[in-house]
């Protein structure tokens, strides 16, 4: 085996080792990486050819966390690890995103690439390591790729930034950041901040890619010790420059015109496709050869459609539906459009629109989370829809897809620093955004759809946020750039970054930034960090127009959940034997309650108790119910008892749940009372004092009499005096000598 090791030491010590040459040697590159106790192994494998009719990078990235590496069972009947994740998919998409961008333009090969979580240690996050793996395995390989790169995680702990923290660290992190980029430039940026300003988020990122390029170095080490410095030879494409340059002088100032129409989307794209029609026909009359040319001709096209489109907003800073480079198009906005729904909203910009709802659940309705490292619940969740309608595609929706799942963990981390959640909130809150149009920058919409719709349900949000995508064309030969505000679908699909950027009024809460072009400077990324606060401030004004803040109450048909805590020692007894007490209170009052324990210092326990229900009168049944079972009885104080059974010395009350007190003969009336079933019956109701409680036995005595008017004359009748105690006999017994015992008899009988 010819093993090579490559070592990369962080600033704090900490090592990260990548060794190639042990595990995979069938794949076409293949790695192990190591942190601590984390280990990664990615294979990357390449068709030897690519297939026909492909004129694009069919990348796969997968990302798959193996609950052995953890020393855990899967869950579920099956037991075995089953389909991605949404941890999985997003890992999986910050790898693919990273690396796409750097295949050759023209190499259409099928590239799998397969990063696995082989060893999981505890405290170590492994997502920031799979971009570097699944590099570090293209790097060992023949497969053309012009990297390498690395991602890192890069977060602000306590006023320093630190790379690649631990799980331990996160809580009191205000950044937290996946940056990947290559030896030269930045390539992609996502993660959530906690308000954090354009400048600080600016300097986590080229802290980052200090780091990054440290990384880009040992692996361009590692390919010239492997020999994979030169890659394979392949031909993927047929090329005939007489062809393009006729397409590009046919199409050129047809498309330009076109793309300076200001027409709608639908408009524009079917005006595209007719030109690229008469092009073809005109270029190639014969139909069989324009058949066989048909791919060839379909890439000159979109190479003219696209230089038409970049040299109009360049040259003239007018853009495809008319705007100029900051200008934001057009907003409405509607809450409370679902008379049924807990909370809902509309947010429509230019032709992209969301329909967004909020639901509010209890503490059973949080996500559950059963993944390798971490376990738990999520009280906050949001989810995201893009049917083909909002495109006008006609196909069926086949499930929740990777964009889906990417688009609605951005805009749930815009979302979430300003939810509350914990003692500030005991409900379960679950957005659902619908994408019903769609041009551009869905994702943020979500983001506006998804605050309004928080605002009208009534959900305290600490501050309001908005989100807004941004785009960049640029030329490498003039040093042109322009920066736009608010893109379009055609102006991200063209252009050179898709840049989105959520926050309040006070700072950035998530972004997420895709480069597809190399050089771009930090002055660039400055001036479009600015442009993007200045557009969101747009932004959310134009939303708080509609609703400004949360409404004060939750609307009538919402559930409403009554909190309250109760020592530790108590939670036993609400739920009771098998669950019987808690199960009984729900039936009889139809709510639902859920006990949360929650440690508190020094080794003492809190049981929180919610009860969610649809009216009040049965969540007060429930809540009277459950002080009942935690409340201490006090002497002297009056109770409500029902009577739970009836001896001849008196009766058994229970004045709180499971606690009965001794209602002794004497003390149901001031008179004589005979029979105690001549005043009282199982079942009835009667108050009672609480005389006394028995230090040792903790038994209850109580009265009636006491809560009645005496009689005038009462005169308390004499007791019969006690006949004295034979202590003397007593001592006599004890102390003295009792002379010898009498024999046993055999068999053991004393009886005489």
């Amino acid at each position: 085996m010819n093993i090579i090791n490559k070592k990369i030491e962080l600033s704090d010590g900490r090592v990260i080792e990548i060794e190639t040459g042990k595990l995979a040697k069938q794949a076409d590159g293949s790695v192990v990486v190591k942190m601590g106790g984390t280990m990664l192994l990615a294979a990357v494998t390449c068709a030897k050819e690519a297939k026909e009719d492909v004129d694009f990078m069919p990348l796969q990235v997968e990302y798959k966390e193996k609950f052995a590496s953890a020393g855990r069972f899967p869950g579920g009947f099956m037991k075995r690890e089953g389909k991605a994740s949404d941890a999985e998919i997003l890992t999986a998409r910050l790898v693919d995103r990273a690396l796409r961008p750097l295949f050759p333009d023209d190499f259409h090969a099928e590239v799998y690439v397969t990063v696995n979580l082989i060893s999981a240690e505890k405290d170590i996050q492994p997502d920031a390591l799979a971009g570097l793996a699944a590099s570090s395995a293209l790097a060992v390989s023949d497969i053309p790729f012009n990297g390498p790169i690395s991602e890192v995680r890069v977060a602000r702990i306590d006023g320093k930034f630190v790379i690649n923290p631990n799980f331990s660290q996160m809580p009191n992190a205000d950044i937290d950041i996946m940056v990947a980029a290559t030896l030269d430039n930045i390539m992609m940026v996502e993660g959530e901040m906690k308000e954090v300003s354009e400048a600080d988020m600016l300097e986590a990122i080229k802290f980052a890619h200090e780091e990054i390029k440290k990384h880009c170095r040992v692996q361009l080490e590692l390919m010239e010790e492997k020999g994979t410095v030169t890659k394979r030879a392949y031909c993927h494409e047929e090329n005939d420059e007489e062809l393009r340059a006729a397409v590009k002088q046919y199409a050129y100032d047809r498309c330009y015109a076109i793309a300076k129409a200001g027409t709608s989307k639908q408009e524009r794209t079917e005006a595209f496709e007719n030109l690229a029609e008469e092009c073809f026909a005109a270029l190639v009359p014969d139909e069989e050869e324009r058949e066989a040319k048909k791919m060839m001709l379909a890439r000159y096209y979109h190479d003219v459609e696209k230089a038409a489109m970049r040299n109009m907003i360049l040259d003239e800073g007018v853009r495809l539906d008319g705007r100029n480079t900051e200008q934001i198009r057009p907003i409405w906005c509607e809450v409370d459009y679902l008379p049924c729904a807990h909370g809902s909203a509309i947010f429509t910009r230019g032709e992209t629109q969301s329909l967004s709802t909020v639901t509010l659940g209890t503490k059973m309705d949080m996500k559950e989370l059963d993944e390798v490292l971490v376990q738990g619940t999520e009280q906050f969740v949001l989810h995201y829809n893009f049917p083909p309608f909002s495109t006008g595609e006609a196909k069926a929706q086949r499930g929740v897809g990777r964009r889906e799942i990417g688009h609605g963990n951005l805009a749930y981390r815009a979302l979430k620093p300003m939810v509350p959640l914990g003692e500030e909130n005991p409900y379960a809150v679950r957005v659902v955004s619908d994408i019903l149009e769609s041009n551009g920058s869905s994702s943020m919409a979500t983001v506006c759809a998804g605050c309004l719709a928080l605002m009208d349900a009534g959900v305290k949000i600490k501050k309001p946020v908005a989100g807004i995508a941004m785009g960049l064309i640029s030329d490498s030969a003039t040093g042109k750039y322009a920066i736009l505000s608010d893109i379009l679908g055609d102006e991200d699909h063209l252009g050179d970054m898709d840049f989105k950027v959520a926050g309040t009024k006070d700072g950035i809460t998530a972004t997420q930034m895709d480069i597809k072009v190399d050089g771009l400077s930090y002055d660039v990324l400055e001036r479009a960090l600015e442009q993007a606060r200045r557009g969101r401030m747009h932004i959310m004004g134009e939303m708080l127009k509609c609703i400004s803040e949360p409404r004060a109450e939750y609307k009538p048909h919402v559930p409403r959940i009554v909190q309250i805590r109760v020592p530790g020692e108590f939670i036993g007894a609400i739920i009771g034997k098998g669950g019987e007490v808690i199960q009984k209170i729900q039936k009889e009052t139809n709510t639902v309650i859920t006990i949360t324990e929650e440690a508190k210092e020094g080794g003492v326990t809190e049981g929180v108790v919610d009860i969610f229900g649809n009216d009040k009168q049965s969540m007060d049944a429930a809540l009277e119910w459950i002080k009942g079972i935690v409340a201490v009885p006090e002497v002297g104080k009056v109770y409500k008892g029902t009577v739970k059974s009836i001896l001849e010395f008196g009766a058994f009350i229970e004045i709180l749940p499971g606690k009965e007190g001794l209602l002794h003969i004497s003390e149901i009336d001031w008179g004589k009372t005979d029979k105690v079933e001549d005043v009282l019956k199982v079942g009835d109701e009667v108050e009672v004092k609480l005389l006394e409680i028995d230090p040792k036995n903790n038994k209850m005595r109580l009265s009636r009499r006491a809560l009645l008017e005496k009689p005038e004359g009462y005169v308390e009748p004499e007791r019969r005096p006690r006949p004295p105690r034979r202590d003397s006999d007593k001592g006599e017994r004890r102390g003295a000598d009792r002379g010898p015992r009498k024999p046993r008899r055999q068999g053991g009988n004393t009886q005489e």
